[in-house]
């Protein structure tokens, strides 16, 4: 008795082996199609060029960022809080627009933009 009830149970879990193995082969064989493959490629291929195309708008703005900052501080524009406040001047707390700033908080107070005259005469 106890032979037959392993070889119905051998039976029986090497029949769901095989469907299931059946089932991953016929998945993997649609997605190894022509079809399928040239739609995977190409929306691959559409994410990246999207991340390249982010990437290149981002360092465009960081360049023009930097670009404004280096010139607002040739144009002497720019001034640092260090450079203001004298060294035996003892300040316990810093003040901008009614709040209270501590050490390390980055504040940006404005951005500075191009004239839109001046920019398209440099593409023209």
């Amino acid at each position: 008795m106890k032979r037959v009830s392993w070889f119905v149970g051998g039976v029986a879990t090497g029949a769901v082996g095989v469907g299931a193995a059946k089932r991953k082969i016929r998945r993997a064989a649609a997605e190894l199609t022509p079809g399928h493959v040239v739609r995977r490629a190409s929306g691959t291929a559409r994410r990246r060029a999207q991340d390249v195309t982010e990437a290149l708008r981002e360092g465009r703005r960081a360049m023009r960022a930097k670009e404004a900052e280096l010139r607002a501080r040739m144009e002497g524009r720019v001034t640092n809080l260090a450079e203001v406040l004298d060294d035996d001047d003892d300040v316990d707390s810093l003040i901008v627009d009614g709040k209270e700033v501590t050490p390390g908080q980055v504040i940006v107070l404005r951005q500075v933009r191009d004239d839109p005259a001046r920019r398209s005469r440099r593409r023209a």
